[in-house]
């Protein structure tokens, strides 16, 4: 009985915040004394919003609470610097009225490096919705805004420990007709160039920085709902997944075959927020729901049809984000209420 009790403790680690958990990232660097090392973001319906940096200490089973500091607005997307190899600064990305790029350290757990802006010349900002930093080239992020444009920026002297980061705007560009919702870089080509956003025109569009002048529309959801969130497949970069607002249905796209999708996922019984493919496989993906679920998929027998999920985990609340972390590819995260949770898979 006892030995039955310490490995389902190893099974799920339970993390409970002071606020409503949003946002969530997993930190991608290998030493082992920052392994479980997550950032998590608030949401708080007024200005003062906050980002917690916290680390779970596998042999005491308990988190480590790091630092706080506080951020303007709910962070919509938090992103720690692509960083496999221990190469690069301690850095965080957040988006939220703005992108902004912290330093890990100090007592709050962080410090501002610096806020990027492309909109000087008025005070109104567009509130982002989403960001992906660049896994092939780390002098490069994306996001995604509320105003139908995708801006990516180039960070400069990113790989200096010691210099203050700079940044300004590679390029912008009108990526949808109505507000961008979400913006992932794909591994396709030379792995740095191609991205695709989903935005609330019902729209998958593919873009290549090489060759701005010209997108491709992968999908255009039936009925026009707007497209919430995508990802892109870790390991076969032809396959990327997406789902409706107010749908309890994932699409699973594939790039060479436009517009109509090659499997739909539906056993989710409540509205679906987030969907994270496995780092390590092609065919292996979870989804995350209002119904409180979190479903992991095998999908190799595409395009035959996908009836069930392989695992399903039942949270205490509706589940707001799930991530897969890339370093630790056995564990999945997900948030609810002021609860993040880590799953052994």
């Amino acid at each position: 009985m006892g030995a039955n009790a310490a490995q389902k403790r190893k099974e799920i680690y339970r993390y409970k915040a002071p606020f409503g958990v949003y946002s969530i990232g997993w930190s991608s660097k290998p030493d082992s004394h920052l392994k479980f090392r997550l950032a998590i973001g608030s949401f708080i319906e007024e200005y003062n919003n906050k980002v917690s940096i916290v680390q779970l200490h596998e042999d005491q089973g308990e988190f480590v609470h790091i630092g706080t500091f506080d951020h303007p607005y709910p962070s919509t997307k938090v992103l720690w610097i692509p960083d496999t190899k221990s190469a690069y600064p301690d850095l965080l990305a957040t988006t939220g009225d703005y992108l902004r790029i912290w330093r890990l350290g100090g007592h709050s757990g962080a410090s501002l490096e610096i806020r990027l802006d492309n909109n000087r010349s008025s005070e109104y900002c567009a509130p982002l919705t989403s960001a992906d930093w660049n896994e092939v080239d780390v002098t490069l992020i994306g996001t995604s805004s509320i105003d139908t444009t995708c801006t990516i920026w180039q960070i400069e002297a990113v790989a200096n420990t010691e210099h203050a980061i700079g940044g300004n705007v590679k390029t912008q560009l009108i990526a949808h007709d109505k507000e961008v919702f979400d913006i992932e870089f794909s591994k396709l080509s030379s792995g740095r160039d191609i991205f695709a956003s989903a935005g609330a025109d019902g729209s998958i569009r593919m873009f290549d920085l090489r060759h701005m002048e010209y997108s491709t529309i992968v999908f255009e959801e039936p009925c026009k709902k707007p497209l919430l969130r995508l990802a892109w497949n870790k390991q076969d970069h032809n396959y990327l997944a997406t789902f409706a607002q107010n749908s309890n249905e994932i699409y699973i796209l594939d790039i060479r075959i436009p517009s109509m999708p090659v499997s739909v996922l539906k056993n989710h019984t409540g509205s679906v927020n987030g969907i994270a493919w496995a780092p390590h496989s092609t065919c292996h993906l979870v989804t995350a729901a209002e119904d409180c679920q979190a479903l992991i998929w095998d999908v190799h027998q595409i395009p035959r049809s996908v009836d069930d999920p392989i695992l399903a985990y039942a949270a205490a609340g509706e589940i707001n984000q799930v991530q897969w972390s890339s370093a630790l590819s056995d564990w999945i995260s997900i948030c609810y209420d002021k609860t993040l949770e880590l799953l052994r898979v």
